[in-house]
């Protein structure tokens, strides 16, 4: 572990990507280093100068509002010239033609960088597939690259930088250790873990946490599906099996099934790295997600309801990305069914989301579906309680 010290140096920091990644990151490190964050969306970048944050995360928006040495620009080019570490955390979404991250932008990212700022290190914490920055090293004749995975909550990226479970260095770039130093000397939590290792092993380290944590989520589901097909109290058998210090009371709360931004395409990509390696876990729980999703959606039809209401699109409470949220997959596969489907969500502005009506009026809502589905059970619809179908038994994400 690095010995804690007041950081010596304040160094030019760029960031390029304007999301949860990237702006956390950027906030992070202007406590106490120069840091400008770059985006293409112009939309974004001037809510960042107006001291508002572009995603939904309460710890972000109380910093934008502080006085921090961060400043935010659609200028790639003069963001990165003068800077000594450049923080890549553009989206790399799963490409399920090629089953593979689509890592396109990081590469334009890393081009642009190194063109401009010979001199730089280059900070990849966007995710990316199992060798992938041993690769680009050798694509572009530049060895200067670490690859740093982040372990963040949407809604809480901020919360979970300044307090991080630990800090994973992947590579020897002769910067590494400063690297470390800055993202330790900013947290807020002290005596953090941080592990050095080669970057294709800190690559490995992101994809497996997360399959881990969906496997996590679909064995309680699978356990919930039991004890639901059995007419069981869940609940008891949770308690009992979580009792158990070596399983521990954590990630054990039922859902429609793992969603968001993260699990669902880093399971399936760290399936496709097993292309030549033997492996039987791995692809079952990718293959669990879907079967939930199915079973869920058979177990609300059963009750042969005219008209379904889909109560808030995002996994997270707190959350404004319902992106590959589970309660999709539960609203596509009952409206395949012919059932009608209404969604309350305040964040579509759309009249419409997949063709199913978006109801403005919350009291409009709750009376024209039969059965509401909701991810995770709320005070808001306790007045319709008998309506609501939920697997959330904990009242947590």
């Amino acid at each position: 572990m690095l010995q804690r010290i007041s950081q010596q140096k304040s160094y030019k920091v760029a960031v390029a990507g304007c999301g949860y990644v990237g702006l956390s990151n950027a906030a992070l490190l202007s406590k106490f280093n120069s840091v400008t964050v770059a985006d293409i969306s112009q939309d974004r970048i001037e809510l960042v100068n107006n001291g508002r944050s572009p995603i939904s995360d309460g710890d972000l928006e109380r910093f934008l509002n502080e006085d921090h040495d961060l400043s935010a620009t659609t200028d790639l080019t003069a963001a990165f010239s003068d800077a000594e570490f450049i923080i890549i955390a553009t989206p790399t979404n799963y490409d399920p033609q090629t089953n593979f991250f689509d890592t396109t932008s990081v590469v334009s990212v890393a081009k642009l960088a190194i063109s401009v700022n010979p001199n730089v290190t280059l900070v990849i914490r966007s995710t990316v597939p199992v060798g992938f920055t041993e690769h680009l090293k050798k694509q572009l004749n530049f060895p200067n690259i670490l690859f740093v995975p982040e372990f963040l909550r949407e809604g809480r990226a901020l919360h979970d930088n300044l307090n991080p479970s630990r800090i994973v260095i992947g590579g020897a770039t002769g910067t590494e250790v400063e690297f470390a130093r800055l993202l330790q000397d900013a947290a807020n939590k002290q005596d953090i873990e941080i592990l050095f290792m080669g970057p294709t092993e800190a690559e490995a380290t992101k994809l497996f946490s997360n399959t881990y944590l969906a496997m996590r989520v679909a064995f309680f589901n699978e356990l919930d599906s039991f004890a639901l097909s059995r007419s069981l109290d869940t609940r008891s058998i949770i308690d009992g099996v979580c009792n158990d210090p070596r399983i521990g009371q954590h990630y054990n709360n039922p859902s429609f099934g793992y969603g968001g931004y993260c699990l669902p395409k880093d399971t399936k990509q760290l399936l496709a790295n097993y292309s030549e390696v033997p492996q039987n876990l791995i692809q079952a729980i990718v293959r669990s997600n879907t079967t939930r999703k199915d079973f869920i959606a058979e177990h609300i039809l059963k009750t042969n309801p005219n008209t379904v209401g889909i109560y808030r699109l995002a996994m997270e409470k707190g959350s404004d990305n319902f992106r590959s949220s589970s309660i999709q997959g539960i609203m596509k596969r009952i409206k395949a069914k012919g059932v009608e489907v209404v969604v309350y969500e305040p964040n579509v502005n759309e009249d419409k989301f997949y063709n199913s009506p978006v109801i403005k009026d919350f009291n409009a809502f709750k009376a024209i579906a039969d059965v509401i589905v909701t991810n995770r059970m709320t005070d808001e619809l306790l007045d319709v309680k008998k309506k609501v179908f939920t697997r959330d038994l904990f009242g947590s994400d």
